[in-house]
């Protein structure tokens, strides 16, 4: 990627985040979930502070200013949230994502391990801190918050109808020998805070961002899309991609404190029903393949969404029925799939090519030396498109051999026995 497609994407990066941070200001109002007499009483209410913004600054917004944002929600989507103009000036340095979520999960596995340890690990991972001191600012906060979280004040809650939180998570779950080699499997799970139910849930091989959207998707298309979704600090659930779907469907994106599994008791709770009711009397042994696996799991989940739950005296299909009248469905399927593509931008290149590792992509040539926004599934790159004033424009796998024998108009027929 060249140094210009480098600044575009943290502009990019940088809209996206004012985008997520207006929407989780207007996503009460949009959803009916704020407790005042009116929404202008709410815009009222925030704005009587300052409101911390994502780069760590305050500012004091006028209601006014928060209404107009729902405003241009309502009218054009997620995307209007994001800022035209963006300036990188008075950014915070701080350590990449990929780095924090690795020294997460150091400190998890070894609790006692010191700074300049995990430092080392880090050099050797290939992964870049720009000094000891700003690794030990960071090691000395997480502990903190993990010792505050562990002295939590807790309190049970519930919400009052199906669709209003989703919690979902990942667990390991067992191996299994498929082709001659035996691969960890793992368990995405989503569940209803109200019903208990489990809404879509799936294993896979790789416990990575794509395979979670596609378990939501699952949710979405079978129960309406809720209103706001409960995660944790996971590199599958907290990237850029996932937020900007939320923000499409309209859903709130919260993340629970970090390493705190208590916070999201259900679906928590869930995953070890799952294990002592089920896997646990499963001779796994005998699975051979992953599509087994995954209809065994359907098996599981049809029982376990019509069996009574302890907590709430009744199976949670019972209490879905009752209590999914309010529940968002989706415009249309289209809708829907154009909510969960991937984007990134690119610059067109001068030989009409876009580049998303690892391929190289045929563009329309009226694009050549513009900035495009591409949407695409991982994996699916027949299906990657450019986005242009709602119009798609088709992109295709650059077969260089190909592009050789074609005709160009601006190419002239040249004369090889010139000059001999």
């Amino acid at each position: 990627m060249s140094n210009y497609d480098r600044n575009v994407a943290k502009r990019l990066d940088k809209g996206l985040e004012m985008a997520n941070f207006r929407w989780g200001l207007i996503a009460p109002v949009v959803n009916g979930l704020f407790p005042d007499e009116s929404a202008a009483a709410y815009y009222r209410r925030i704005a009587e502070n300052p409101i911390k913004r994502p780069d760590g600054s305050e500012f004091h917004y006028k209601p006014k200013t928060i209404e107009r944002w729902k405003s241009r929600y309502d009218q054009y989507g997620f995307d209007a949230l994001i800022s035209k103009e963006r300036s990188d000036r008075g950014e915070v340095r701080v350590l990449p994502d990929a780095v924090k979520q690795y020294v997460r999960e150091i400190m998890e596995k070894y609790p006692k391990l010191g700074s300049a340890q995990i430092f080392e690990m880090l050099k050797q991972e290939g992964l870049a801190v720009s000094s000891v001191r700003t690794l030990q600012r960071f090691v000395k906060s997480e502990r903190k918050m993990s010792a505050n979280t562990n002295n939590k004040d807790r309190m049970a809650f519930e919400y009052e109808e199906f669709g209003v939180l989703w919690q979902c998570d990942t667990s390991f779950f067992p191996y299994i020998i498929e082709q001659g080699k035996s691969r960890r499997t793992y368990l995405i799970n989503i569940v209803d805070d109200h019903t208990r139910m489990i809404v879509a849930a799936e294993l896979f091989y790789e416990d990575n961002a794509y395979n979670f959207q596609k378990v939501l998707k699952k949710a979405c298309s079978a129960f309406g899309i809720c209103s706001m979704l409960y995660c944790d600090h996971g590199s599958a659930y907290e990237n850029k991609q996932l937020s900007m779907i939320c923000g499409s469907l309209g859903i709130k994106l919260i993340h629970a404190p970090i390493r705190d599994g208590a916070a999201k008791a259900k679906v928590e709770r869930s995953f070890g029903t799952a294990k002592s009711r089920w896997i646990y009397g499963l001779d796994v042994e005998n699975i051979h393949s992953l599509a087994e696996f995954n209809a065994l799991l359907v098996d599981y989940v049809r029982k376990h969404n019509l069996e009574v739950n302890k907590s709430t005296g009744q199976s949670p299909i019972e209490r879905y029925e009752v209590s999914a009248k309010h529940v968002r469905i989706p415009k249309s399927q289209e809708w829907l799939d154009e909510a969960f593509m991937n984007r990134v931008t690119r610059l067109v290149r001068k030989d009409a090519t876009i580049s998303i590792k690892p391929y190289l992509f045929d563009a329309p040539k009226q694009f050549i030396g513009q900035t495009v926004e591409i949407r695409y599934l991982p994996g699916q790159w027949d299906n990657a498109y450019i986005m242009d004033n709602g119009i798609h424009y088709p992109l295709r796998i650059t077969n260089k051999n190909e592009n050789a024998r074609v005709k160009r108009d601006n190419i002239y027929d040249i004369d090889y026995t010139a000059g001999v």
